[in-house]
C-alpha cells in the first residue's frame, strides 16, 4: 500500500500524540519519560503554524501512521540555519518504506526552506533508524556515550548530519 504523504495540520495532533506516546515513552528511542498530553502537543504545534519548521504525516488506509518534523537544533540564534529532524512511525507499519517516503518529503521541504544542515539524534541501538537516515544522505558525525538515563539504563546517542550545500565536498 502506497502511503499518502502530506503536510500535517492541527486536526492530526491527537493521532500524532497517540503514535508518539506509544513508541517513545516505553522505549529508549526518546528520552521522554512521561507521555505528552494534548495541551503540550498543541503548544508544540505552534512552531509549525508559524511556518518556520515543517511537519508531515503519512497516511495508509485513511489513517495517519507516522509523522516527521523539523525543529530547532539548539535554542541560540546562531543555530537558526540548522534543524533537528524527527521521524516516528506506528509500530504496525515499520519496514514498509513509509519512513523513507515520509522523511524524504520532510527533507525536501527543509532543503527548500534554505536550511544549511539537518541533524538527527538517534538513541542507540537503533540500526533501522540509522540505515534509514544514511539512505537519505545523513552521515554519522559522532556518538554521545551514555548521555541519557531511562528505564534503569544509560543510553548513548548517535548524531547524524545531512548537508544541503554540497559545494566543496
Amino acid at each position: 500500500m502506497e502511503p499518502h504523504i502530506r503536510p500535517a495540520d492541527e486536526s492530526d495532533l491527537g493521532r500524532i500524540n497517540e503514535i508518539y506516546n506509544a513508541v517513545m515513552v516505553d522505549s529508549h528511542v526518546s528520552f521522554d519519560v512521561e507521555p505528552w498530553d494534548l495541551e503540550e502537543r498543541s503548544t508544540w504545534w505552534e512552531r509549525y503554524a508559524s511556518g518556520r519548521y515543517d511537519a508531515y504525516v503519512a497516511e495508509a488506509g485513511g489513517r495517519v501512521v507516522g509523522v516527521a518534523y523539523s525543529g530547532p537544533y539548539r535554542d541560540k540564534v546562531a543555530y537558526d540555519s540548522s534543524v533537528e529532524t524527527t521521524i516516528v512511525l506506528d509500530a504496525a507499519v515499520t519496514g514498509r518504506g513509509i519512513g523513507s517516503a515520509l522523511l524524504s518529503a520532510l527533507l525536501d521541504a527543509v532543503a527548500a526552506s534554505g536550511a544549511h544542515r539537518a541533524y538527527a539524534i538517534v538513541a542507540l541501538p537503533n540500526e533501522a533508524s540509522i540505515a534509514l537516515h544514511e539512505r537519505l544522505g545523513y552521515r554519522m558525525i559522532g556518538v554521545l556515550d551514555e548521555v541519557g538515563h531511562k528505564m534503569g539504563e544509560y543510553w548513548s546517542t548517535m548524531i547524524l548530519e545531512k548537508r544541503f550545500d554540497t559545494e566543496g565536498d
